[in-house]
């Protein structure tokens, strides 16, 4: 089905119903280390399967998709730092547009380079508003962006880029504190975005455990990504799922 990750985040959305995304850094994940991955995601009821990293200095982002489409039903989205990282394995991009930042090349100069591959591979692509939020220290995302983040306490600019995003045509808006921060994104950050865009909201950065994942999407966040938490510790993944998919669907 064309549009068919899209069309769920949509549909949970509409629903109210929350999303917990893992994300996989290819560089840093052996074939077994996949397979009991993959493992923890099903038992704990992950919805996605982000994949991607800022460097992904390895060649094997093509084998890592098809060892997680081999070894669960889990949707997998790539979540791309550079043009090279597309592979036509996966079930949809998260085509992204970094704009908190206004640095050319992250807001149209690599879709360019990019586009003929993307169209070839056939993924399902989602024009994404990448936003990246200061989280207390310099990151991966900041530093290869070569973008300034957005300050921690000025929700306005928040809202205001998103907003922007939005009306550019976005259909998702990605807040990210980037991989390492020190504090994740704050609550009020989220609901004030949240409050007036009707676009679906992904966060990630810092979130470390059950109880800021609950919070965050309680604030606002529709889907809730965590990666470098989970590095650290697998028995988290299933902690955050459930925490996420507690959230009330009336909040």
């Amino acid at each position: 089905m064309y549009n068919k990750i899209y069309t769920s985040f949509i549909e949970r959305k509409a629903k109210k119903e929350k999303a917990f995304a893992v994300l996989i850094d290819p560089d840093k994940v052996t074939p077994a280390g996949i397979i009991e991955l993959a493992a923890k995601c099903t038992a704990a009821k992950v919805d996605y399967i982000f994949l991607g990293g800022s460097l992904v200095i390895s060649d094997h982002l093509d084998e890592c998709v098809q060892q997680l489409k081999a070894s669960c039903d889990i949707p997998v989205v790539l979540f791309p730092g550079s043009p090279s990282q597309v592979s036509k394995y996966a079930d949809a991009l998260l085509y992204l547009s970094v704009i908190s930042g206004r640095n050319p090349e992250l807001l149209i100069g690599q879709h360019v380079v990019s586009a003929a591959a993307v169209k070839k591979s056939g993924l399902e692509v989602i024009s994404t508003g990448y936003m990246v939020i200061d989280g207390g220290a310099p990151t991966t995302v900041s530093y290869i962006s070569n973008t300034t983040p957005i300050p921690a306490d000025k929700a306005d600019i928040a809202l205001c880029t998103a907003m922007a995003g939005e009306m550019l045509g976005m259909k998702v808006i990605y807040m990210d504190a980037g991989s390492g921060a020190k504090v994740p994104i704050t609550e009020s950050m989220i609901n004030r975005v949240a409050s007036h865009v009707q676009a679906p909201i992904i966060v990630g950065g810092g979130i470390k455990d059950a109880e800021k994942a609950y919070l965050n999407c309680k604030a606002g966040a529709d889907i809730l990504v965590v990666g470098n938490a989970i590095e650290k510790d697998l028995s988290l993944i299933k902690e955050l799922a459930d925490a996420v998919h507690s959230v009330p669907v009336n909040v």
